[in-house]
């Protein structure tokens, strides 16, 4: 029977700490401060970088920029062959019109969650800018979509599934990458 345990740990917690106040100083400078921008995470994991994030840039600025987050389920184009999709609560308590939006997500694969994101952001205004800060970018995009502030470059093929630990949903932070067929042969998610 094969082990359940990641292929290889990317990134450990202080790297992911490293990785998230780098990113922070980036929004930062490339925004001229923090007064104009609002930070949207996309649940699940997205939303907790969002906080993490707004803490950083809080602890560099002296001010902590608003904080979202922002509920995809229904706008994926996934959506018809999830039989069951749970669903969350979108909560974005400021107004978006003529802010400018850093959508925040742990993982850029095919781009198709961020436009998804994307079109669930307009339903709630239209932003000044929107741009995008990910913990991952694995490459093997679909759709033209890039990211602005990524934490780390991870190439990896098809075979393979990058997964985002952060507290408090996981027990540890880390970036893992795991082997599918290895996993499904051992019973395991996916």
């Amino acid at each position: 029977m094969a082990e359940n345990r990641p292929k290889a740990v990317i990134m450990d917690d202080q790297a992911m700490e490293r990785a998230i106040t780098r990113i922070a100083h980036e929004i930062v400078e490339h925004n001229e401060g923090s007064d104009d921008i609002a930070l949207v995470g996309i649940i699940r994991r997205g939303e907790t970088l969002a906080t993490k994030l707004a803490d950083a840039i809080e602890a560099i600025e002296g001010n902590r920029p608003k904080v979202g987050s922002l509920d995809i389920s229904f706008y994926r184009d996934d959506f018809m062959r999830n039989v069951a999709p749970v669903l969350h609560g979108t909560n974005i308590p400021f107004n978006i019109d003529g802010a400018n939006i850093v959508l925040v997500d742990d993982v850029l694969y095919t781009g198709r969650t961020v436009r998804a994101a994307l079109n669930a952001l307009t339903d709630y205004g239209r932003p000044k800018t929107v741009q995008l800060a990910v913990m991952v970018d694995r490459g093997h995009r679909e759709l033209p979509i890039r990211a602005d502030y990524v934490g780390k470059n991870v190439p990896s093929s098809h075979e393979e599934d990058v997964r985002v630990c952060i507290e408090p949903l996981d027990d540890h932070n880390s970036v893992e990458i795991w082997d599918i067929n290895v996993e499904k042969k051992a019973g395991g998610a996916n």
